[in-house]
């Protein structure tokens, strides 16, 4: 435990934790990799259990508390081997809810925010479009003003819940003309006519729900705006630090358990007479190993402490993901190694984890626009600012 980021509290909190998904949820993990359906009521376990609620105001059930157990939650759900499951949860918890806290007004939070932390909702946020990834400012989804509601249209793919969600929270332009300055957020529940979803086949990410979604004359009142109209594309990127600082987080997470796995299984395996740990070939191997996911580790749970504080991190969050998750794909790659013929077997864990860790340097920004976004800070002093709160 580092004693500058973690209290008593934190780590009293990361047992109950790891307890609560040793019992609750891995128990069930092979069987929602195989389905691909996370049962429901997991999701209101979480909510019993305060999970959900961990960074939200206590005015809505949340429990307001500091980055640092936001930091410990994203941890251990890597630990459990299913980046689907944990995709499913942070997802829900940090991308959606995080929307619907900051820019939601007050109906919009007693409406959904409260049964979001309590797990009785899931959440989805639709930014991704079929012709455009990390573009976001190209994005074609149109949303046009009728009287009091909105018509919406358009299509996003690569939604994390986006099959099995109760609402959805969608980026939409408002006026296309205005470009990224006419970009708008709403709340769309599910069942409203002309909202479909299909679900998606991928590498990994096995248990969690990705889905295309289609809005076809979606018709929503326009008290499901959320913040100010023509302000979405701010919003988004405002928070945009936290969810790489999320995908950074997990992959330290990953690349650690990955590790813990490789060096014990390297303590009981055999040859020539000696277990394998007792090779230097291999021993130091690990210890490069070791000291990049480290290296990260540090780095960001310094960008955590900095974001807690209220700082913004766009260029540090941007950094720790981009080198994280090509050091934990690189950690489990060595790993899988480690255990020859049997890394290559579905009964280890070493074969799942491969293939969720590859997400990490794809998903929530591509490594390539990631250092295109560092190079336009550094080289062009490119300066981005918080969005104005409304």
């Amino acid at each position: 435990m580092d004693s500058r980021y973690f209290t008593e509290e934190h780590q009293l909190f990361r047992e109950s934790l790891r307890d609560f998904l040793k019992k609750e949820v891995v128990p069930h993990i092979d069987k929602w990799e195989e389905t691909g359906v996370i049962d429901r009521f997991i999701w209101e376990k979480f909510g019993e259990m305060g999970f959900f609620g961990i960074a939200y105001p206590e005015a809505y059930g949340g429990l307001g508390l500091d980055l640092f157990y936001t930091a410990i939650f994203l941890e251990e759900l890597q630990k459990i081997n299913s980046g689907g499951f944990a995709a499913a949860m942070w997802a829900h918890a940090y991308l959606a809810m995080t929307h619907v806290n900051a820019e939601g007004g007050e109906a919009i939070k007693e409406k959904y925010l409260i049964k979001s932390i309590t797990g009785e909702m899931i959440g989805a946020m639709a930014v991704t479009e079929p012709f455009g990834g990390s573009d976001v400012a190209g994005m074609r989804a149109t949303a046009v003003k009728k009287g009091d509601t909105y018509v919406l249209n358009g299509s996003k793919t690569f939604i994390t819940n986006g099959v099995y969600s109760d609402y959805i929270v969608v980026a939409a332009k408002t006026n296309p003309e205005l470009g990224n300055k006419g970009i708008s957020i709403f709340i769309v529940d599910r069942d409203t006519p002309g909202v479909s979803a299909t679900k998606l086949d991928k590498l990994g990410w096995r248990a969690s729900d990705t889905g295309e979604i289609a809005f076809d004359d979606v018709v929503i009142p326009t008290s499901n705006l959320m913040g100010e109209e023509n302000k979405g594309f701010g919003y988004i990127m405002q928070h945009f630090a936290l969810e790489r600082l999320i995908m950074g987080i997990n992959a330290h997470a990953r690349a650690e358990y990955a590790l813990e796995y490789a060096i014990q299984y390297m303590s009981e395996r055999q040859a020539f007479g000696k277990t394998i740990d007792r090779f230097q070939a291999l021993r130091h191997t690990i210890a490069e190993l070791y000291a990049d996911m480290e290296v990260c580790k540090e780095f960001n749970y310094s960008v955590t402490a900095r974001l807690d504080k209220g700082e913004y991190v766009v260029k540090e969050a941007t950094i720790s993901k981009l080198k994280s998750t090509k050091m934990a794909d690189e950690v489990v790659y060595q790993c899988l190694q480690m255990l020859g013929g049997y890394g290559y077997m579905e009964d280890y864990p070493m074969a799942r984890l491969l293939r969720d860790s590859r997400l990490g340097p794809i998903g929530g920004g591509t490594s390539e626009i990631l250092r295109e976004i560092i190079a336009k800070m550094i080289i062009d002093k490119k300066e981005y600012k918080p969005a104005v709160k409304h």
